[in-house]
């Protein structure tokens, strides 16, 4: 099995250009169920349906969420798949094996107020405040998620026609930008990223001060310090802002399509989670225009 795995992984990673992140994602689901099947003392090519079926009660019994489950099943399909593919398989196991229901829970989000308040914070007065504030102004005004933001590159900004282009492995979206998240990213393109680079080969957008392209940590980091400055109690994340951006753009009457787009989901159902948030912004809307209200 273990020969086949390299082969899978390599094909992820070459073929499909999967993430860093997501690869690991694929070889931590698939190695642990290598474990299993060897506890067990069967062959790969000899799981069952059966074989499917108690492992998923293993990983339930071991206290897995449903979401967890769920993408170890998917894991564990597109090996199958790939050996099916490649005739090292007769038979997929997963094939008729349904994914445990996961609950949609509503995002977190922050309110239009708790962002200003951290928007806010960042003082453009040196190099490291004018490229906080641009980067905090960028996520809020795009939602692309970090492992996104951190990737890209000088280039795939146009401040002349105001948007960013967002590449994922062979997919790209563009998405525009507002006035202030502009007026911030150029002030920090202009007065603190042409002095914090060291060396001109680097193309990162945003960078540490070291000149060297920003980390998630390193972002993570960020948004972490200014949610205290901003004496904000709740959790804020990178994902949490995107969360914010997609809430405020619905209940301010955006297409539940353009979001889909700008965020980046294949899938719309992804997007409707956010629909429950316009519920409560239709709501405000009527109290606030109904005569009779």
């Amino acid at each position: 099995m273990e020969k086949q795995l390299k082969l899978f992984f390599e094909f992820l990673e070459n073929e499909k250009k999967l993430s860093a992140n997501t690869l690991q994602s694929y070889k931590r689901d698939i190695r642990q169920y290598k474990e299993y099947l060897e506890s067990k003392r069967i062959n790969y090519n000899k799981a069952t349906e059966k074989t499917m079926k108690e492992y998923i009660e293993y990983l339930q019994e071991k206290g897995k969420k449903a979401s967890t489950i769920s993408r170890c099943i998917a894991s564990i399909r597109s090996f199958y798949q790939y050996e099916v593919k490649n005739k090292k398989v007769k038979k997929d196991p997963t094939e008729n094996i349904q994914s445990p229901k996961i609950e949609k829970k509503a995002p977190s989000t922050l309110t239009f107020k708790e962002v200003s308040l951290l928007l806010d914070q960042p003082k453009d007065v040196d190099l490291k405040g004018i490229r906080d504030k641009a980067m905090l102004e960028f996520a809020y005004a795009t939602g692309m998620r970090v492992t996104e933001i951190i990737s890209l590159d000088i280039d795939d900004v146009n401040l002349e026609e105001g948007f960013v282009t967002c590449r994922t492995g062979k997919k790209q979206r563009n998405i525009p930008l507002g006035k202030m998240s502009l007026k911030a990213l150029s002030d920090y393109i202009e007065k603190s990223r042409s002095i914090l680079i060291k060396d001109e080969n680097v193309k990162a957008l945003f960078v540490n001060i070291n000149g060297k392209r920003l980390t998630r940590q390193g972002f993570w980091k960020i948004i972490k310090y200014y949610k205290e400055q901003a004496h904000i109690t709740k959790d804020i994340t990178p994902h949490i802002l995107r969360h914010s951006f997609a809430t405020h753009l619905l209940q301010n009457g955006a297409d539940l399509k353009a979001i889909q787009l700008m965020l980046g989901h294949s899938d719309i159902s992804s997007t409707q989670v956010y629909m429950q948030f316009q519920d409560e912004g239709i709501k405000n809307i009527y109290k606030k225009a109904h005569p009779r209200a």
